[in-house]
């Protein structure tokens, strides 16, 4: 299954797979990003690799009312999330293995695990709050309306 790169359009498809419990897969990004635009090859690779997850491009400029107080360091970010719940946010290597190994360790986890490591810890427990692609596509939407 191809990447979805995130747009206006497209944000309710998002919705939709996150409301259905879905595995989202978003690599946070910049166009002007060397690394990024390097790593965009990897990241379809994986793509294609796990089709029961949906992996989506997230340009955090373009997309600055989704995604503008996030505070992403160092690019490529990944932020994994299934249905509510986020379960990994941060920056990784450009070496494709390891945002495998990232997804797989998450993926292999039943929902109660999830739900238990989302609040283990205060790292993961802001990931819910700040990091949450339900919470910020909402947030967006409501943006928009006022």
């Amino acid at each position: 299954m191809p990447v979805l790169i995130i747009d206006n359009e497209n944000r309710p498809q998002l919705a939709q797979i996150l409301a259905d419990d879905g595995w989202v897969v978003a690599c946070l990004c910049a166009a002007w990003c060397g690394s990024c635009r390097e790593y965009q090859t990897n990241f379809t690779a994986l793509a294609h690799r796990h089709p029961g997850a949906r992996f989506v491009w997230i340009d955090i400029e373009d997309q600055a009312d989704l995604m503008d107080d996030l505070d992403v360091d160092d690019f490529p970010t990944l932020l994994i999330q299934r249905g509510q719940v986020v379960t990994f946010l941060g920056p990784v290597e450009l070496d494709l293995r390891l945002a495998e190994r990232i997804f797989l360790a998450q993926h292999k986890k039943s929902a109660a695990e999830l739900a238990a490591d989302a609040h283990s810890t205060a790292e993961r427990r802001h990931w819910q709050n700040n990091g949450n692609l339900v919470l910020r596509l909402q947030n967006a939407a409501a943006k928009k309306t006022h």
